[in-house]
C-alpha cells in the first residue's frame, strides 16, 4: 500500500497549507527549538531517515538539515530531488519538502542545506488545536436568530470562548434563543479583531450551563463550523497562528 502524503494532495488539504513566509518560519522554528525529530521520505518512497532542523540560516533562506551517519545513504540523499519531511508539532501534523538538496558542512560535521519551503501542511482535522481567545481580543460572533421570512430576523451577538479550525464555542446571552444540539444558524458573521467578519454556517454539537461562583448561570455552546470554504478556513487559521504567536512572546517576557 503507497505511502499517503497529505502535502501532495493539495485538492483534498489545500486548507490546510500554509504559503505565507512568516507563518511557515513560526512552525520551522518550532520544529528548531523543541529539537523534533523528522522522518524524511526520499523522493515521496517508503524509503526514509531520520533528521532534525539544525538552524535557519540567518537570511531566513535556507535549512540546515542532520544527515545520517551512512554515507551511502547521504549521497542517494543527496542526489534525490525531493525529502518529505513528516513529524508533529504540539500534536499537530507538520510536512513539507525539501528540495534543491546540497551536502553542506555544518558545525564540523556533513549536513543538508535546502531552502526554505514555499508550503508547509499543518494538519490536524480530528482533534484541532483549540484556541482559548485572549481577553483583550474581544473576538465575538453575530449570529442571526428568529424566522427569516419573518421581520423577527435579529442577530444575536455571542462572545467566543475559543475557536478551531473546526468550530467555536460561545457563551450564550441570557436573553438569547434557547440553543439545542443539532441546531444550524446560516450566515453568521464572526468578528475577527484587526480582519474582519468571516461568514460561516454554525451547527450547535452540544450544550452546558454552568454555574458560576456568584450563583449567576452561563450557557455555552459548542458549534462546528458547516461547509466551511477553504479560503475563509485559511483565514482563521492564521488569525490563530497569529493570536498564539502572540500569546507566547508575552509568556516568555514573564519567564
Amino acid at each position: 500500500m503507497p505511502l499517503k502524503f497529505e502535502l501532495l494532495q493539495a485538492d483534498d488539504y489545500s486548507r490546510y497549507l500554509l504559503r505565507g513566509k512568516t507563518d511557515i518560519l513560526y512552525n520551522l522554528r518550532g520544529l528548531l527549538h523543541k529539537r523534533a525529530m523528522l522522518s524524511a521520505f526520499i523522493d515521496a518512497s517508503a524509503d526514509s531517515f531520520l533528521t532534525a532542523i539544525l538552524a535557519i540560516t540567518p537570511d531566513e533562506r535556507h535549512l540546515i538539515l542532520d544527515s545520517t551517519n551512512d554515507e551511502a545513504l547521504n549521497q542517494r540523499v543527496g542526489s534525490a530531488e525531493q525529502l518529505i519531511c513528516v513529524t508533529q508539532l504540539d500534536k499537530v501534523k507538520i510536512q513539507f519538502a525539501a528540495r534543491q538538496i546540497e551536502r553542506f558542512p555544518f558545525e564540523g560535521h556533513e549536513a543538508f542545506r535546502v531552502p526554505v519551503p514555499d508550503v508547509l501542511l499543518r494538519l490536524q482535522r480530528r482533534e484541532y488545536f483549540r484556541l482559548t481567545t485572549p481577553s483583550n481580543h474581544g473576538l465575538s460572533c453575530l449570529i442571526p436568530v428568529g424566522e427569516a421570512e419573518s421581520d423577527k430576523m435579529v442577530s444575536l451577538e455571542a462572545s467566543v470562548l475559543d475557536i478551531s479550525g473546526g468550530g467555536l464555542a460561545v457563551v450564550i446571552p441570557p436573553n438569547g434563543v434557547h440553543f439545542t444540539a443539532d441546531m444550524e444558524f446560516h450566515d453568521c458573521r464572526l468578528m475577527l479583531p484587526e480582519i474582519g467578519p468571516i461568514a460561516a454556517s454554525l451547527r450547535v454539537r452540544n450544550v452546558f450551563r454552568i454555574t458560576n461562583r456568584d450563583g449567576s448561570i452561563t450557557v455555552r455552546a459548542g458549534c462546528e463550523f458547516i461547509n466551511l470554504p477553504s479560503n475563509m478556513a485559511s483565514t482563521i487559521q492564521r488569525y490563530i497562528l497569529k493570536a498564539e504567536r502572540e500569546r507566547n512572546a508575552r509568556e516568555r517576557q514573564h519567564l
